[in-house]
């Protein structure tokens, strides 16, 4: 295959397949010195089709080896999302010699002379570390006819109650199921009725325990639950996060029901879960998103190729004025691929002037962090060439973070893309930092140290040339200005 990873539009330093379709991460799990990364893979074709789950895996969490495809079509239907774990104490008896991997994952097809669909969870298993898989004889292990979105297991061990837990999406409600082996399942308990987000169906979701601040005795749950595209709203897919607690049965959400909390204000992280079986050594909890969009994702202007994964990140809770909340910083792995380093020394922007760096390379990170002296807004421009641009501007009025990407190079392929893409975000102390990193179609945003996030693909005509600080209706201190050049994992 010519010319591979060097296409136009090619991200150089996140996942995205040799070739054709990729959507949703499946099956993260770490064992015997990988991260293993599966996903919903069409391999005949750059739009979605019969799902398959494509695999790769790295020693890192950035460099990554694309493997054979994991999980064919069978009898069920196709093989949709779902979750993977290490059965470190054989309960499905699928290894009595040492521990090996055990695929969770539903099954979609279609209901005989009907043109109804059916989605039913299945298992299948590796004893050879996620080369080979076999499929349970016993398949499905998880059916409820009455429900058409019964989808996206996700499984963990509960060691306080001695069973493994299934978190379902089942519509625009989760379903929490219990086994003792991974085969017998037993309904526990149902969240979201009335409670947060329920503009579309509900996909992909996750549970898990984090610490606050980083005190092992003070503990929470976290939800993540991705919801699908709904035609009346602007933003496509997204993603929130509720904050609780769990007894190995049942999830108790400690805020109102009516309060929504938003893991990213891009338009470009979806369907995203978390990396089990993380050494206690590490106790990192690490997620990975589908850069992509429901309201467009069909149609992205890339050939041969089209899907990409977001960085890994590193998920905490942290205390804030407006309470707990969820902050995410990608994994530190990433500076394995840092090459250059400059620093400028402090300056002040005044609304008649920007701060100029030319750039001779395109894979960037920025940190930047801002002090506002009078100024009504400030930021950052990425400038590809002279008529396309990206501008993240902060907005000091409206205590608002913004991307825009109308002006980003290629947008017309579907009417939801050109957007400004906001989020809040009070300054502290007067300032704003951001960590940005820049891709060859894709930008990053992590405002204060990950309080806020914002996902965003584009397609500029060319790599990043330039980069302009600005500052608007009075004055600016840059208070810190670090720029790294990045290298491409594909060399």
């Amino acid at each position: 295959m010519l010319n591979v990873f060097t296409e136009k539009f090619r991200p150089h330093f996140h996942f995205s397949p040799k070739e054709f379709w990729l959507n949703d991460p499946n099956g993260m799990v770490y064992f015997k010195g990988e991260y293993h990364l599966f996903y919903q893979y069409h391999p005949t074709g750059t739009t979605w089709g019969p799902m398959h789950w494509g695999h790769a895996v790295s020693k890192d969490l950035i460099h990554w080896e694309e493997l054979p495809i994991a999980l064919y079509p069978d009898e069920y239907g196709a093989i949709f999302s779902g979750s993977a774990v290490v059965d470190w104490h054989n309960t499905t008896g699928f290894f009595p010699d040492e521990p090996g991997l055990v695929a969770i994952y539903t099954n979609h097809g279609m209901y005989p002379n009907s043109d109804r669909p059916f989605q039913r969870q299945s298992i299948a298993y590796s004893q050879d570390k996620g080369r080979t898989w076999g499929k349970y004889e016993g398949n499905p292990v998880l059916t409820d006819e009455s429900i058409t979105d019964f989808r996206d297991p996700k499984v963990f061990w509960h060691d306080e109650t001695n069973k493994w837990v299934m978190i379902l999406a089942t519509d625009q409600t989760v379903t929490f199921y219990t086994s003792p082996n991974l085969k017998d399942w037993q309904f526990a308990s149902e969240f979201g009725k009335n409670e947060g987000s329920h503009l579309a169906v509900w996909e992909c979701p996750d549970l898990f325990k984090l610490s606050v601040d980083g005190d092992p005795a003070n503990e929470k749950w976290v939800m993540i639950v991705s919801i699908g595209d709904n035609a009346n709203y602007k933003e496509g897919s997204r993603t929130q996060y509720f904050i609780g607690s769990f007894d190995g049965t049942t999830f108790k959400n400690d805020h109102s029901e009516d309060t929504i909390l938003w893991l990213d204000y891009g338009r470009d992280n979806y369907a995203g879960v978390s990396w089990s079986d993380i050494p206690s050594s590490d106790s990192r909890r690490i997620y990975i998103g589908w850069m992509n969009n429901w309201r467009y994702a069909n149609q992205l202007p890339t050939e041969k190729w089209r899907g990409v994964m977001t960085l890994p990140r590193e998920l905490d809770l942290v205390s804030t004025d407006d309470g707990i909340r969820l902050f995410q910083k990608p994994v530190k792995e990433i500076y394995t691929i840092k090459e250059q380093q400059s620093y400028l020394k402090e300056n002040t922007l005044l609304s008649s002037n920007t701060l100029a760096i030319d750039l001779s390379h395109s894979l960037v990170e920025l940190n930047v962090e801002f002090e506002k002296i009078s100024a009504g807004q400030f930021g950052i421009e990425l400038v590809y060439n002279d008529e396309e641009k990206t501008i993240i501007n902060y907005d000091v009025l409206r205590s608002i973070l913004a991307v825009d990407r109308t002006k980003s190079g290629e947008i017309d392929f579907s009417d939801s893309f050109s957007a400004i893409q906001e989020a809040p975000l009070t300054n502290k102390n007067n300032r704003v930092k951001l960590q940005v990193f820049i891709d060859m179609s894709s930008i990053e945003v992590f405002a204060n140290d990950g309080e806020a996030a914002i996902t965003s693909l584009v397609y500029p005509k060319n790599g990043l040339q330039k980069v302009n600080l600005f500052s608007k209706n009075g004055e600016t201190k840059v208070t810190l200005l670090e720029c790294n050049e990045l290298n491409s994992i594909w060399k």
